[in-house]
């Protein structure tokens, strides 16, 4: 028997976290991302208790096989000024306590900005601060580190970035969110069938495929080694869809959940479009 694909997209919280269910099944998702708490600011009010059990409520009896939380976007766990870096720290453990509260096993977070001090130093601040909020919270989530572009100091875009601070942490569970228009911004090829091949293959070098949890299915408005994070809608950016149907068609990432963060257009008239053409993608041969 195939093995279902898990389509998603990011869905909003607006007006209550319970009702991104709603918005997920509306939408036919089979997975979803959302943020727990207003990701451009520090601070947020703690869950609402009664929300939370019916987002659980909801959850139970939806079509939605995977949901995943992304951490803040203010959160740099590879800050060098200790005041930012415990501050983000706090940010992120609690971001874990919100997902251990909702029920939800993996949360998405970017590895974080050296901003001068060095990949070397920047790496072990990401690991350092993992372990602390461990310490805390415990190794119950799964933290997801997403590949990133590479734009300014950001850590991450390498696969073997990922892999030190997967094996230096002290405490398991930690796996990677693959986003494609970050991985093809960075350098890695991934416009044909023997390039994907390829990045495949390297990733499994440095870091181990078992160790791929989620996708974030995005192209790319610049090019391949630009080091510039630009989503752009499935097909219309330097990617394409032949990049696209390589990854959607490799057996070897079936089953793993993938989460389109392109423009929504009005009424997610976008999300639905390009979902469409993912479900072909994953389908037929081009």
């Amino acid at each position: 028997m195939k093995t279902q694909q898990l389509f998603g997209c990011h869905v909003s919280i607006a007006g209550g976290i319970d009702k991104s269910v709603a918005r997920a099944e509306s939408l036919q998702l089979g997975a979803m991302q959302i943020f727990s708490k207003n990701a451009s600011r520090w601070q947020s009010p703690p869950l609402d208790q009664e929300a939370v059990e019916r987002f659980k409520n909801a959850r139970s009896i939806s079509s939605i096989g995977y949901i995943a939380v992304h951490d803040s976007y203010l959160i740099n766990l590879a800050s060098p000024d200790q005041q930012s870096w415990q501050r983000s720290v706090d940010a992120f453990s609690d971001e874990i306590e919100r997902c251990m509260t909702l029920g939800i096993d993996d949360l998405v977070m970017h590895p974080g900005a050296h901003l001068g001090s060095g990949e070397a130093a920047g790496l072990k601040q990401i690991s350092k601060a993992i372990d602390q909020a461990r310490e805390r919270s415990g190794d119950r989530v799964r933290i997801l580190l997403e590949t990133t572009a590479g734009q300014g100091t950001n850590l991450g875009w390498r696969f073997e970035h990922l892999a030190e601070i997967i094996a230096d942490c002290r405490k398991g569970n930690l796996a990677v969110c693959f986003d494609s228009c970050h991985v093809f911004a960075a350098g890695y090829d991934l416009r044909s069938l023997n390039a994907v091949n390829t990045v495949l293959e390297e990733f499994e070098k440095q870091i181990g495929l078992d160790k791929l949890a989620l996708f974030h299915l995005n192209d790319s408005k610049k090019g391949c080694g630009s080091r510039v994070d630009r989503h752009q809608l499935i097909g219309q950016g330097e990617i394409g869809e032949q990049g696209f149907h390589a990854l959607l068609r490799d057996s070897r990432l079936t089953g793993i959940p993938k989460i389109i963060e392109t423009p929504s257009g009005p009424e997610h008239r976008d999300d639905l479009l390009t979902l469409t053409l993912l479900r072909k993608l994953s389908r037929e041969e081009i």
